[in-house]
């Protein structure tokens, strides 16, 4: 056993040697091939394996499901053309020292493709030669040296908009930090690949004129060695030497055509993880377009003249295609229709039961519904990938928010239109929206520096302005600064924002019992000593919604109960608890609003209009609606002014204010000036400064 593991390792460690070998012995060997003179038959290997290193390497690029995974493409070319020239090269010299021997002096497979090939007749040879020539430096070469530039180019410009688009897909929760990071790599890698296929297209540039050059060269090298040191006469000279270099060009050119055809192929697909064949038989192979063709070359083959038996076949063999991709499409629609019918349908009976409590179904925490064209979007069958973002959705508002979101309840509804969906909190309402599942939306961050075609519209979660794209437009969107997002993400975002707004209600008593359970493991005294000693439950669940619905995440659990251990012996008013719990943990607000900085600039209230407002609140009870209307008014129009200058200068809006005036005036701004946080003196910790911006109501 330990003699194997000895020569395991041993080989391993041999194989890896020479795979790190091997393109430095090819390169040394090109160059020896242009230094050393070759015998024939070593020529004859070497053009055969040139053959099949670009044979490998055109299947290579067709077989690949994405372009970047042969993204060491553009090295392969660079050496298989130092190669092709390195052997044009050694030929060349076997045939100007060798060639007055005939047709065999430079080797077997020149012969063969001189000879053979194009039947002995140089005249023929030389016009195939330059028609390979033509189609592979005119047609393939340029075309594919084009678009690689222009790929490369917009590959560049759309870094910026598809790394956004990661850092939302990422701050939303629908991916993970490894997940973002592997999506830059690829952004990355991306755009390497294509810069350096624009580079790797000259390469084939210059192998095609360099081919042309060779040839000619050749022709007249021969003719000049022949006539003048062998004594050949000027029809002899120009037969063998011409044949030898035909066929050593067209043994060159056959290589250089195939990893031209692959450089083409590379360059014109699309980076998705598919198959070029699956690709062209999914989108050239409709039924419609097959059929139109197989009626025109059944016309085209009874029209008098036409050769009918050609045209006829064609259209039959065409037309059988046709027919069995008809008949496949059929089956796989019945087989979904069966499918959707059995998961939607509700199952009938003939017996009529008698009805019970069981038929009585109460509202779902969460709900989703879709009309029936946005089903793709949930079914996995068919690639939907909505379930798995609202997973995602779930797993990271658990986790900001302290607590286990309740799972969505998705289902689809006919009474919709086809493509809405609605999300409901409790059996109620709370966001619509209509998408276009085989669409795109490009949402308008702010600043964008063009405009795109397609369906103008709001962004359902932000309100921004938006405009449904069609799938091929994303790059070009992103190259222009639009943040552009395929439909699931649309109503990911927008759940997101919907659960994150009405976080409150989705903690009952059953969430808060398991958060104190999960509590209990680790601190068995302190649970112990809430709940129901000190604080019934009710109160302990008032509290956490309080907190949830000012925007304060319970994740610090620890810190929330022993707060209520030691003040809910003092007193068991909920608002006198939330406000003691949020001096507790106000580190953790202070970290959301403002990050890890030191200074905290905030708003505040002239000391005469807080006193004001002091007494408003003593004489209405503390519930805020002592305020005189006009007062309120011009306090919210001045907080409002206050808050737009903060978000304009990149800070966030912070109100601060007394203790007896944070809970009134953060209901009061809640909804009209939603950014602005609102903090009492005692919610500053003491390792932070606070910076005044503004003061409302001083007079000036």
């Amino acid at each position: 056993m330990q003699l194997a593991s000895v020569f395991n390792k041993f080989d391993r460690t041999h194989l890896a040697y020479a795979k790190g070998i091997a393109t430095p012995l090819l390169i040394l060997a090109a160059l020896a091939m242009i230094v050393l003179p070759l015998p024939p038959w070593l020529l004859d290997m070497l053009f055969i394996f040139n053959i099949a290193l670009a044979l490998v390497v055109l299947l290579v690029t067709i077989y690949s499901l994405r372009p970047l995974d042969f993204a060491v493409f553009p090295s392969v070319l660079l050496i298989a053309t130092i190669l092709r020239l390195a052997l044009n090269v050694a030929s060349t010299r076997v045939i100007l020292m060798e060639g007055h021997q005939g047709e065999a002096a430079a080797g077997k497979v020149i012969e063969a493709f001189g000879s053979v090939v194009i039947g002995g007749n140089f005249a023929v040879g030389l016009v195939v030669f330059i028609i390979l020539v033509i189609i592979n430096f005119i047609v393939i070469t340029k075309g594919a040296g084009r678009i690689a530039e222009v790929s490369a180019r917009f590959t560049l410009d759309a870094m910026p908009g598809k790394q956004m688009a990661i850092d939302a897909d990422l701050n939303s929760g629908l991916i993970t930090q490894e997940e973002a990071r592997a999506r830059r790599d690829d952004v990355t890698s991306e755009a390497n690949f294509y810069g350096s296929m624009d580079g790797a297209s000259k390469f084939v540039k210059g192998d095609a004129i360099a081919g042309i050059v060779i040839m000619v060269v050749s022709i007249v090298g021969g003719l000049f060695i022949g006539m003048v040191q062998h004594s050949l006469t000027f029809g002899n000279a120009l037969e063998i030497y011409t044949l030898l270099t035909i066929g050593d060009g067209l043994v060159a050119q056959i290589p250089a055509l195939l990893l031209s055809i692959g450089t083409a192929i590379v360059v014109t697909r699309q980076n998705k993880s598919e198959q070029m064949g699956t690709q062209m038989v999914a989108q050239l192979g409709t039924t419609q377009v097959l059929t139109v063709a197989t009626s025109v070359l059944a016309i085209i083959g009874i029209v008098p003249g036409m050769p009918h038996f050609a045209f006829l076949s064609m259209a039959a063999v065409l037309g059988g295609v046709t027919y069995l991709m008809h008949k496949r499409q059929q089956k796989q629609s019945s087989e979904l229709v069966s499918r959707n019918t059995q998961e939607l349908a509700p199952v009938e009976s003939n017996v009529v039961k008698e009805i019970g409590w069981d038929d009585v179904q109460g509202v779902d925490t969460i709900g989703l519904e879709v009309g029936y064209r946005l089903i793709p979007l949930v079914d996995k069958a068919q690639g939907g990938e909505l379930l798995s973002r609202i997973k995602g959705v779930r797993k990271k508002l658990s986790q900001e928010l302290g607590f286990l979101i309740p799972a969505v309840h998705i289902r689809d509804n006919l009474d919709l239109e086809p493509n809405s969906y609605r999300m409901t909190l409790m059996g109620v309402t709370s966001g619509e929206g209509e998408l276009r599942h085989d669409n795109e939306l490009a949402i308008n961050p702010g600043q964008v520096f063009g405009t795109v075609k397609g369906i103008a519209t709001k962004d359902p979660a932000f309100g921004l302005d938006a405009v449904w794209i069609t799938k091929d437009q994303r790059e070009h969107a992103q190259t222009l600064g639009y943040t552009v997002v395929d439909a699931a993400t649309v109503v990911a975002t927008h759940l997101s924002q919907i659960l994150t707004n009405h976080a409150a209600s989705l903690l009952g008593h059953e969430e808060v019992q398991n958060l104190l359970d999960m509590l209990a493991k680790h601190s068995p005294k302190l649970v112990e000593g809430l709940v129901p000693d000190t604080l019934a439950l009710t109160t302990v669940v008032k509290v956490l919604q309080n907190l949830l619905q000012e925007g304060v995440p319970i994740r610090d659990m620890r810190t929330i109960v022993q707060t209520l251990v030691e003040y809910g012996a003092k007193s068991q008013d909920v608002d006198v608890l939330t406000a003691a719990c949020r001096i507790a943990l106000r580190r953790l607000i202070v970290q959301e609003v403002g990050g890890s900085r030191k200074e905290i600039p905030v708003i505040t209230f002239a000391p005469e209009l807080e006193q004001m407002l002091h007494q408003s609140m003593q004489a209405a009870g503390n519930d805020g609606a002592g305020i005189e209307p006009g007062l309120a008014d011009r306090i919210q129009q001045s907080l409002q002014d206050a808050h737009q200058n903060q978000e304009l200068s990149g800070d966030s809006a912070v109100l601060l204010t007394s203790g007896i005036l944070r809970s009134v005036m953060a209901r009061f701004v809640k909804y009209t000036i939603p950014g602005l946080r609102v903090l009492s003196y005692q919610e500053i910790p003491d390792d932070k400064q606070i910076r005044i911006v503004s003061v409302i109501g001083q007079a000036n």
